[in-house]
């Protein structure tokens, strides 16, 4: 099992990214992703999960209405596509199978973690 993010960088507030998690060793159809980030000094934090039951995802308060999370089954990739940057947004980013059914928003839910994205948000 692995799992691999990409497409982080430095962009200016107000600007878009999108986040790439390619997975492998497991089909989306039957484990949920979560994305996580970490700033330097600050809890890591859950921002948003796919669930592979078909719920809604979940989205942290911080996030909602500027971040969407999708899942292309085909690719085996997770999208998370980010709008309307904030300098707060800035932190390493890394995506994370969860083990139980479900978006459990916990890191002990977590079985397998990827590596890391790093997105700064500055001018």
């Amino acid at each position: 099992v692995q799992l691999q993010a990409s497409g982080g960088g430095l962009v200016q507030p107000g600007g878009s990214l999108r986040l790439s998690c390619v997975v492998s060793g497991f089909a989306l159809d039957y484990y949920s992703v979560v994305w996580f980030r970490q700033a330097p000094g600050k809890e890591r934090e859950a921002v948003s999960c796919i669930s592979n039951s078909g719920a809604m995802p979940y989205y942290a308060d911080s996030v909602k209405g500027r971040f969407t999370v999708s899942g292309d089954n085909a690719k085996s990739t997770v999208y998370l596509q980010m709008n309307s940057l904030k300098p707060e947004d800035t932190a390493l980013y890394s995506c994370a199978r969860v083990k139980y059914y479900g978006c459990v928003i916990d890191t002990s839910a977590v079985d397998y973690w990827g590596k890391g994205t790093q997105v700064t948000v500055s001018s």
